[in-house]
């Protein structure tokens, strides 16, 4: 990263001694930058920094008397020669109130007795913090002075052609799998890449010095830090200001292109000694340009796009910003001090960094116990691990149990510290503005009383607060802010609820550690309750699977299912599933199941399952099931009605064009009947997919593809009647061609299978009310026996 500028508060003139004397002097190791090259400002600022390196903005005016004060010269020649430079009169009385209320506040020029004055440092919240210099400004030029011959055209462009294949070849040819593998698996390798990575991080700073230098500006000091809660190298390159846009954009992206280096270096490494483990470094190198990329926070995006807008500091254009989206400060100077184009920019990115700066602060205080919880047990966890390297002189275990302990408690001392800055700069802010204001100051207790509750409420111990994050869990934000809300007696997707549940006698039950597996069945959005029920008691929570035996699978390959449940009273459920499959050169397997279950009262679980299986060419095995369910359990006043029509047809050859376009056509109408299923009679359903069917078989029957074939009977069907007050349909696979004759469903009530007969299947309707729950009695299905196909 590089060390921006920023600006130091201004003191009150009444608080600082005026300069007096005849000869004013600039303070101690005071560099004038200059104008700001390709300014984003209608005028643009010019720079200046300090001896303890802050780089200040100033207007053209002040940086005009500063420049004028050489230590030589009076006030009164400083007057005239910026009158002469800016052209307007400005008097000896306008420099002595410049330098008084303006300079000496920001420690730019000395005091009357030629001490230095005293100056406070910006100190940003989001800045590098615990800072460490490496080398200084001399010995900075000289280790980066022959990487600047790297910028050369004709070296940059093939470097970075390399960079672009050597990553897609890794993330889209090689993968990483192996890499992965062999890393962990011997801590060596993985202390390799470890040291590799931090090691590119070094390097990726050397590539912000030599952008500097190859452009004509002088690099300062290196050196190690903490941004946010990360370890993190820097490098001052606010000489890079005297360049223009180009130089500067140059600079920014000095450090990618070092790491697009070291890119390139591993995968020749790699090459030599096929270690695998070595393209983990490659993945390392990509993460941490996309992560340099972030324009949200002060790294190499950020920067990239303050010196592309000529903006330098950014973040102190975010109030001026806000306060100019209010319509009666549209005219005011601070808001249209940027230029339109500028100022544009300058709007979006606010109104993006604002959002999710606030966002991840609310995300850090609310996850702030279960990182806590997780950092300490993976602590305790690797100590023991690191105890036992110890003790079995496993250096390069040990070495890796210690980085990965380090790993895990750097964040939540980062965390830890960006709260308390937070909490005592506001209070210490809070505490100076209400100064002799009473009860803006009662206010500001109170609202900090408040604060205080919230984050108690938040953080206080309580069976799940301090729980270690889990491999299980998402960790989305739905999820995080679920955790906060009240649980709920009924399933919610994404929020935690109670429910009713068997579980076997004897077996452990699951916990939020060690969780199972489970199939939670929860009733479907905008199902209309049935009439005369929409106002009745509030319903028990909803219940999981109720019913005393297994729910049905899902539908393998080319099968079809239909599974409608119920557990709410005064509702009715549907679920329709059609379907068409063509089977060619293969086994034809396919399972078309209806399934309708309800324990609820004065309710109806409705099941439609058709389907529509075409055999072409020779297919060796034809054993296709027809199944129907109907259940209830724990059922007052309830209806649970299965329906399965399956047709099974084969054919030796593919469907002419215009077959195709009719079974298209009649396909279309199949679809429309079953949006509106619903809406029809269950009395008539049956009839309609019996229809349905005989279309079907019809325009398969007159096709010019099928014409040759000869007509053969069909089994028949069989008509269960059960306890549940389900009817259930059952169409079996015809033979070996299509059928030619057709019959009409038997009365309800029939319990033996037929003899083969026709293709229509029958149905049986019972509906009624129960009394004592009766176990599930599945409808019985003639099984159609497999036939091979003509020749």
């Amino acid at each position: 990263m590089t060390v921006p500028p920023g600006r130091a508060p201004a003191a009150p003139a009444s608080s600082v001694p005026g300069i007096g004397g005849p000869v004013p002097a600039r303070a101690d190791g005071v560099e004038l930058i200059g104008e700001l090259k390709g300014s984003g400002y209608r005028d643009a600022p010019a720079l200046v920094r300090r001896a303890d390196g802050q780089t200040l903005q100033l207007t053209p005016l002040l940086y005009s008397v500063l420049s004028a004060v050489d230590g030589r010269s009076s006030v009164s020649e400083i007057a005239d020669r910026v009158s002469r430079g800016s052209g307007r009169r400005v008097t000896a009385e306008n420099v002595r109130t410049l330098m008084d209320s303006k300079l000496l506040p920001l420690g730019l020029i000395a005091r009357a007795d030629g001490s230095q004055p005293e100056v406070r440092r910006s100190n940003p919240l989001l800045s590098l913090r615990f800072r460490y210099t490496v080398t200084d400004k001399q010995k900075t030029r000289r280790l980066t002075g022959p990487f600047a011959a790297l910028f050369r055209p004709w070296i940059v462009v093939p470097l970075v052609a390399a960079f672009l294949f050597v990553s897609w070849w890794v993330l889209a040819e090689k993968g990483l799998a192996s890499a992965t593998y062999q890393a962990f698996d011997s801590p060596g390798l993985l202390l390799l890449v470890v040291a590799v990575t931090v090691f590119s991080a070094g390097f990726h700073e050397f590539g912000h010095a030599a952008g500097a230098r190859y452009g004509g500006a002088t690099p300062g000091a290196m050196g190690a830090g903490l941004y946010l809660f990360w370890p993190a190298f820097y490098t001052d390159v606010t000489d890079s200001y005297r360049l223009g846009r180009a130089g500067r954009v140059r600079t920014d992206l000095g450090g990618l292109y070092f790491n697009a280096m070291v890119t390139v270096l591993i995968a020749g490494i790699w090459w030599a000694t096929q270690y695998d483990a070595l393209l983990l470094v490659v993945l390392t190198q990509i993460l941490q340009m996309i992560r340099q990329l972030t324009p949200l926070v002060r790294f190499d995006g950020y920067h990239v796009l303050a010196d592309v807008t000529g903006v330098p500091d950014l973040y102190h254009r975010i109030r001026p910003t806000l306060l100019g989206l209010l319509p009666w400060r549209w005219g005011h100077p601070e808001t249209k001090a940027l230029k339109p184009w500028a100022r544009a920019v300058v709007t979006l990115w606010v109104l993006i960094v604002v959002p999710v700066l606030l966002g991840s602060l609310a995300l850090m205080v609310i996850t702030l116990p279960r990182v806590l919880a997780t950092a300490w047990a993976s602590t305790v966890r690797r100590e023991g691990a690191l105890a036992a390297a110890v003790d079995t002189g496993d250096l390069l275990g040990a070495g890796a149990q210690a980085v990965m302990i380090l790993a895990a408690a750097l964040p939540v001392l980062g965390m830890g510290l960006i709260l308390f800055r937070m909490v005592t700069r506001g209070a210490r802010s809070v505490w100076q503005k209400t100064r002799g204001r009473p009860g803006r100051r009662a206010s500001a207790v109170i609202a900090g009383v408040a604060l205080v509750a919230v984050l108690a409420t938040l953080w206080w111990p309580n069976g799940s607060t301090y729980r270690p994050i889990r491999p299980y869990e998402r960790g989305t934000v739905a999820d995080v802010l679920a955790a906060r809300a009240p649980v709920t007696d009924r399933l919610v997707q994404g929020q935690e609820g109670r429910v009713a549940a068997i579980w076997p006698q004897g077996v452990a039950k699951p916990t939020a550690d060690k969780p199972q597996l489970a199939m939670v069945l929860v009733p479907r959005t905008g199902q209309a309750p049935a009439p005369g029920n929409a106002s009745g008691p509030a319903p028990a929570p909803a219940p999981a699977w109720v019913f005393p035996f297994s729910k049905p699978s899902p539908p393998g390959d080319g099968g079809n299912q239909a599974l409608a449940v119920n557990t709410k009273d005064g509702s009715v459920v549907y679920d329709v599933a059609f379907a068409m499959v063509w089977v060619q050169d293969g086994s034809a397997l396919n399972v078309n199941e209806a399934d309708a279950f309800a324990s609820c009262r004065d309710c109806a679980a409705v099941a439609v399952a058709f389907q529509v299986v075409l055999l072409v060419g020779q297919v060796h095995a034809v054993v296709p099931q027809n199944l129907a369910v109907a259940a209830n359990y724990n059922c007052t006043q309830c209806l649970a009605y299965a329906v399965a029509n399956q047709l099974v047809l084969t054919l030796d050859q593919p469907l002419s064009p215009a077959g195709l376009a009719q079974l298209s056509t009649l396909w279309n109408d199949i679809n429309a009947f079953q949006a509106t299923i619903q809406d029809q009679p269950l009395t008539q359903i049956q009839a309609r997919l019996n229809q349905y069917a005989g279309q079907i078989r019809q325009i398969i029957q007159q096709d010019p593809s099928t014409t040759h074939q000869a007509p053969s009977s069909a089994p028949a069907t069989t008509e269960p009647a059960g306890p549940s007050g389900a009817p259930t349909v059952n169409a079996p696979t015809p033979g070996a061609s299509v059928p030619d004759t057709v019959t009409t469903p038997s009365a309800p009530g029939a319990g033996a299978p037929a003899a083969p007969a026709s293709e229509a299947p029958a149905q049986t309707a019972a509906p009624g009310s129960t009394d004592a729950p009766p176990s599930p009695a599945p409808a019985e299905t003639a099984m159609p026996l497999p036939t091979a196909s003509p020749s």
